[in-house]
């Protein structure tokens, strides 16, 4: 087992190499600025068709109303994420463009916006056709996207623009810079639509789904679904966030399948997409990647190591809520022997039982988008419209998923019992050492000189980064709570890895989750540029800081 580890783990240059590629970045990233609109709209289709489940009608005139609101906001996604998405890239562009040369990440935006409709929107009479203005338009959103940031690229880099007289004001100067750009990446698309209705006798958006429906439907097929979770528990078991890698790859097809199972349930048929977000999110990462939900609670139950019992301890709460590094990193599991067969195979049986019972079962599959930190069971039974069998398949999942990981959890606590067993007199001399060295157990905070502290009056602002602001919480409720009780001005925010670029500037440290640190060198370029110190975490590191507040600012006091 170790041995086929070890092969692994020389794959993870590579792995993190794609998890850094700017258009995956870009996807990701366009999707988390999307996600309000997203979330919003869910709210009010959920108020207008869970009713039904229960037999309840709703007013025509109120129900109307809910749809529309749903239509006007998850009915344009594919218009918003073209935006978002064509804006998330340009900001990568520029961070490598040399000084003095700028993508106007405005105008990409509504040039993407432009390209989109080129690429995807039927002209009807008195308006536009909005079948593919959602989801099911979201490969036209990246190609518009990519196509318009690369020819402003193009444009920039070679000072292909419309330059005027010093005297001009900025703003006006700005508009005539993007004329050019904006008209070529349009223009692109139009090319694009011109071909496409030409030789294939539709729109980009309608030919390009057309064409990779059978590879969606292998996707949503036992072997394909097994591979996509499997993957991703995978590249995390080597320390790379695998979501990060994998569901850019699915994404436009994760987000149709909810709307076209909506629209089943509406007409009276079964809700039966399975590949789709929901399952992502509340099955196959049960409690985050792994489907580790009932991992901290096995540990509380059966494991007799001290070790053990306090992960247990510690992770129950996050892991409810979907935030598993504590688990991941302080057991630990990732790059541990004992737990490479439950890690990957939990998830892959977890989305093979939520199959069957989608499939043989006919329960509906996911209907609604809920936020990723709902607890797992219960945005199960939510998103699938609420029903006995969803209750039924959320206790089965956690029962299947226990049987998984008990024997391997035995195992290695096993080893740690003997370990701690034999290490107990050693580290109880170790004990001694740190409080004789450590002053009675004071932190480096706590005897600081006067002079430091002064020096401090001003307040230290430290931002920590993870991949999506659930681990950096952690970290910052931690320095918040330690420079109450030490007194020292410290001011710390979490955030999520691709919306720090513009806030970064305010922040004097900031400080990489162990998710995200294979980012250092990407974001050290763009702090040197405002002057702030950028530091990476590793696993039980960062999770020993996040429960010792005031060990936590001796580190923030150590880096700056």
């Amino acid at each position: 087992m170790n041995a086929i580890i070890k092969q692994i783990e020389k794959g993870k240059p590579f792995f993190e190499k794609i998890s850094r590629n700017i258009y995956l970045g870009a996807i990701r990233d366009g999707f988390l600025t999307a996600m309000p609109a997203i979330l919003f709209s869910s709210i009010f289709i959920m108020i207008a068709a869970i009713p039904e489940v229960f037999g309840i009608t709703l007013p025509e005139a109120f129900s109307s109303w809910l749809w529309k609101v749903y239509g006007y906001s998850m009915g344009i996604v594919g218009v918003l994420v073209a935006a978002t998405t064509a804006r998330c890239l340009a900001g990568s562009m520029n961070r490598r463009l040399e000084d003095g040369k700028n993508i106007n990440e405005v105008s990409v935006m509504l040039a993407s916006i432009a390209g989109f409709f080129m690429l995807s929107v039927e002209q009807i009479e008195g308006g536009f056709a909005s079948d593919f203005m959602g989801t099911k338009g979201l490969l036209a959103s990246f190609v518009a996207a990519f196509l318009t940031v690369n020819v402003y690229k193009f444009c920039v880099k070679r000072d292909i623009t419309i330059r005027m007289p010093k005297e001009v004001p900025g703003t006006i100067s700005q508009m005539f810079r993007d004329v050019i750009p904006f008209s070529l990446a349009v223009f692109g698309a139009v090319l694009i639509d011109v071909l496409f209705r030409n030789v294939f006798h539709g729109s980009f958006a309608n030919t390009a789904i057309t064409a990779l429906q059978p590879l969606f439907t292998a996707a949503d097929g036992y072997l394909g679904i097994a591979i996509i979770w499997g993957a991703m528990a995978l590249f995390w078991f080597v320390g790379v966030h695998g979501p990060s890698i994998v569901e850019p790859a699915i994404a436009a097809i994760i987000y149709a399948n909810v709307e076209t199972n909506l629209m089943l349930f509406q007409n009276g048929e079964q809700a039966s997409k399975v590949l789709t977000v929901g399952m992502g999110n509340f099955v196959g990462t049960m409690g985050g990647t792994g489907a580790t939900l009932v991992v901290p609670f096995l540990f509380l139950l059966f494991a007799r190591s001290k070790q053990l019992k306090a992960v247990g301890k510690a992770s129950c709460v996050p892991v409810l809520f979907a935030v598993n590094e504590p688990l991941l990193f302080a057991a630990p599991m990732i790059l541990n022997p004992y737990f490479f067969i439950p890690f990957l195979v939990a998830p892959i049986v977890n989305v093979w039982i939520f199959k069957f019972f989608v499939d043989v079962l006919n329960m509906n599959s996911f209907m609604y988008v809920l936020p990723w930190a709902t607890p797992a069971p219960i945005g199960l039974v939510l998103g699938t419209g609420v029903s006995v069998m969803a209750v039924i398949l959320a206790l089965l999942l956690i029962v299947v998923d226990a049987v998984i990981y008990l024997p391997f959890i035995k195992a290695y606590d096993a080893v740690l019992v003997e370990e701690e067993s034999k290490n107990a007199q050693l580290e109880e001399a170790k004990e001694e050492l740190v409080e004789v060295i450590n002053d009675g157990d004071n932190s480096v905070a706590e005897v600081l000189s006067d002079v430091v502290k002064e020096k401090l009056s001003d307040g230290k602002r430290v931002l920590v980064l993870c991949a999506g602001a659930g681990t950096s919480a952690m970290l910052a409720n931690a320095l918040e709570e330690g420079a109450k009780e030490t007194g020292i001005n410290i001011q710390a925010q979490a955030g999520a890895y691709g919306s720090h670029y513009d806030i970064m500037k305010n922040f004097d440290l900031i400080v990489l989750a162990p998710q995200v640190n294979s980012y250092l060198s990407d974001i050290q370029k763009d702090a040197d540029k405002v002057g702030v110190k950028v530091v990476a975490t590793k696993g039980a590191e960062y999770i020993k800081l996040t429960r010792d507040p005031k060990g936590a600012v001796d580190f923030v006091l150590a880096e700056i």
